[in-house]
This record gives structure tokens, C-alpha cells and sequence, in this order.
């Protein structure tokens, strides 16, 4: 099992290494080709990739989730807030309140079952942090609409676990399996017991950086607190997005050289973002998609215009450039692993639904991982925040957008 294992890691890591010169040479991000490489040796390509269990590829997952929500929680720091925090505020509530609202919606009137659409429009709320920060930082990208879209990643998914722990009591309450309390205690657990651990670690790593040289030390120290963050996370049934958020954020608001600890973590994410994509390409059945295409097609559907409407109504609230009130929905579409562990929740507590459920999630949310870093990087590109591709000059764009 062991030379299996390091087999295909090896073969995966260089084949993330060919996708990222492919990424460079093309439009694409690197990201969608990592998904599309996934799903191409997964079990409804070629079944290249071998069934070598669900714990390996559950902590790849996690570490990497854990890795993604750390260096968010660096764009949540005081003066970033206070120079774009009532825009991320407002686009962020928004953009989830009028996803979940349109999705629900237009699930109901297609004679989608009350419950199963509830569910959905909670689910679609999620988002994808990883994937849109990869893309900023692989155009290296910098401007105040790429300042207020990280801000915005960073926060919509505990707008969207709040919203979510919502449906989830008023769904029970529908189908009358009396439960409701139980999961609304959950909820509150989750969401105060994972601020309570990001803020607990984040305190000591605030006081370590800056105390250590650059270097091994600070990689340790890094690396100690994000894998802590996961361990801890899982083993208390908190959300590790949101733990590693406060974490993060926490360091970067109080440590005397925060970013000594930001720059060890972006400096080995990338191998555990291949294989995080990668196999989220593989988890593509199109078996069950199929039996699906309906409510399938109209989730991708309704999702986009929410997005795109809750976007335009939060811009427009806040007193956002029209660039950002216009396009700021299309660079959201990413999602990814909040949605996955929303839809297992849901099934668990709906068993009914489970299979139904599962399948819809995962396949909307390959597509979603593919076409949505494409338009998040058009988006980016189109800001003129993006810098100039290898070998080309400035790209013939509007300049970068800023506020009034």
C-alpha cells in the first residue's frame, strides 16, 4: 500500500508541476486544469488512480483548508477593515442572502421538494477561498478590488454557516423529526467554539512571531500551529475554515512581524493545493449527475444569478465602483469543501436525501471549481490589478479601479 501511495503522489505532484507551466502558457487557471486532470484519471475517466482509501485524501482536505483560511484571516487585519470593511461587510451578507433566496426560489417553483430545496439554497451559499486565492496570487494581483474580494472570501462562509445552521433547524422543522434544538445548539457550538480555538492559538503564535529568526524556526512554528488547527478542529467538530480564519487573523493584528509566518505557509501550500484539486476532479461521478440533470442544471443556474444579483445589490448599499457592483458576483463561483461538509451535515440529518443530495453537491461543485476560477480570473485580469502575463506587456484594460 505504501508503494502505492508514494507512486501516486509523486505522479500527481509533477503532474501539478506540468499543469502550472500548461496554466502559464494558456488562459486557464491552474486550477481548473488540476480538476480537469482529476476528473480525466478519476473513476469516470480513465481510472488511472488507484483506491487507496478516504483518510489519506480527508486530511489532504483538511491541512489544506486549514493552510487557505490562515492566510485569509492576514487580509482581516484593522487597516485593511477600516479602509474596505463596510464593502466587505455589505457584499458579503448580501451575496449570501440573495444566493440562498434566489436558489430556494427557483428550486421551489421547478416542484423541487421543500425540504431538498431548502437545503440546497443553504449549501449554495458556500464558497471556495482556495481556489479564488490562488488565482489572485497566481496574476499577483494587488489593488483595492483584490483587497475587497479576499475580504469578502474571507467572510461569506460564516455568513453562509450561519445562514445554513438556520435552514438546517427550520428543514427539521418541516419534516417534524423534532430535532430542532439539537441542531440549533450544535450551530452555536460550532460557530463560538471555532472562533474561541482561532483566537486560543493565535494569541501564543502572535507571540512567538518575530521572536524566532526567519527560517527553520518560523517554518516549525507555522506549520506546529496549522496542523494543530486542524487536529484540534476535527476533534472537537468545529469548522476548520473558520478556526484558521480567526487564527490567522488574530496573528496578524497583534504579532510584531506577522508576516514572517504568512510567507512560510505560502511557501509549501501549493503541494497540498494539487492534491486537493485533483482529487476533487476524481470525485466527479457522471452516473449520478445524470439521473440528476434537472435540478442539476437549474442549481448551476440559479447559483450564477444570485451571485451576480447579490453582488450588484451589496455594491450598490455600499457605495462600490460600478466594476466592483458588476462584476464582483462572477469572481465568486468558486466552491468547494465548506459546501462538501454542508451537504454531509444536511445528509445526516436527512437521511432520505442523503444520496440525492451528495450527488448534486459534489457534481455542481466540480463544475463550479472548474469554470469558477476561469471567471475569477477574467474578473481579475479585467480590474487591471492583475500584473502583466510573462512576456507580454500591460494588458489593453481600463487601469486599476478605485473608489470615489
Amino acid at each position: 500500500m505504501l508503494t502505492v501511495l508514494f507512486l501516486t503522489l509523486g505522479g500527481l505532484f509533477l503532474a501539478g508541476l506540468a499543469t502550472d507551466l500548461l496554466g502559464r502558457r494558456t488562459r486557464l487557471p491552474r486550477v481548473s486544469l488540476l480538476l480537469l486532470f482529476g476528473f480525466v484519471i478519476g473513476p469516470s475517466g480513465l481510472a488511472l488512480l488507484p483506491p487507496l482509501g478516504e483518510s489519506w485524501q480527508t486530511g489532504i482536505t483538511q491541512v489544506a483548508l486549514v493552510m487557505v483560511g490562515f492566510l485569509l484571516g492576514e487580509s482581516l487585519t484593522g487597516k485593511r477593515l477600516r479602509a474596505h470593511g463596510r464593502e466587505v461587510l455589505v457584499i458579503s451578507l448580501l451575496v449570501t442572502l440573495a444566493t440562498a433566496a434566489v436558489v430556494f426560489a427557483g428550486l421551489w417553483a421547478l416542484s423541487v421538494s421543500l425540504p431538498l430545496a431548502m437545503l440546497l439554497a443553504g449549501i449554495a451559499t458556500a464558497t471556495d477561498p482556495m481556489a479564488t486565492a490562488d488565482v489572485i496570487r497566481e496574476s499577483r494581483a494587488q489593488g483595492r478590488f483584490c483587497d475587497s474580494l479576499r475580504g469578502v472570501v474571507a467572510i461569506d462562509d460564516v455568513w453562509g454557516l450561519l445562514l445554513f445552521t438556520l435552514i438546517l433547524i427550520v428543514a427539521d422543522v418541516v419534516v417534524g423529526n423534532g430535532s430542532a434544538a439539537r441542531v440549533m445548539a450544535n450551530g452555536g457550538r460550532e460557530l463560538f467554539g471555532s472562533v474561541a480555538l482561532g483566537a486560543g492559538l493565535g494569541l501564543p503564535m502572535a507571540f512567538l512571531s518575530g521572536r524566532l529568526r526567519r527560517g527553520e524556526p518560523t517554518q516549525a512554528e507555522a506549520l506546529g500551529f496549522v496542523f494543530l488547527c486542524a487536529g484540534l478542529a476535527m476533534w472537537l467538530e468545529l469548522s476548520l475554515l473558520l478556526s484558521a480564519i480567526v487564527m490567522g487573523m488574530t496573528v496578524a493584528n497583534l504579532a510584531r512581524h506577522h508576516r514572517y509566518a504568512f510567507h512560510e505557509i505560502e511557501g509549501i501550500e501549493w503541494p497540498f493545493l494539487i492534491l486537493f484539486f485533483m482529487l476533487a476532479g476524481a470525485s466527479l461521478d457522471l452516473s449520478l449527475i445524470g439521473a440528476t440533470a434537472p435540478v442539476f442544471l437549474a442549481y448551476l443556474l440559479l447559483r450564477l444569478l444570485g451571485r451576480l444579483a447579490g453582488a450588484w445589490a451589496g455594491g450598490s448599499l455600499a457605495g462600490s465602483t460600478p466594476f466592483t457592483r458588476r462584476w464582483m458576483g462572477a469572481a465568486l463561483l468558486p466552491q468547494a469543501g465548506v459546501a462538501t461538509g454542508m451537504a454531509l451535515m444536511a445528509a445526516e440529518n436527512h437521511p432520505d436525501l442523503a444520496e440525492l443530495l451528495i450527488a448534486l453537491v459534489i457534481g455542481t461543485t466540480v463544475v463550479f471549481e472548474f469554470v469558477g476560477p476561469i471567471a475569477t480570473r477574467w474578473v481579475v485580469q479585467a480590474s487591471g490589478e492583475a500584473a502583466p502575463r510573462s512576456g507580454q506587456g500591460v494588458p489593453a484594460q481600463k487601469p486599476a479601479r478605485t473608489e470615489p
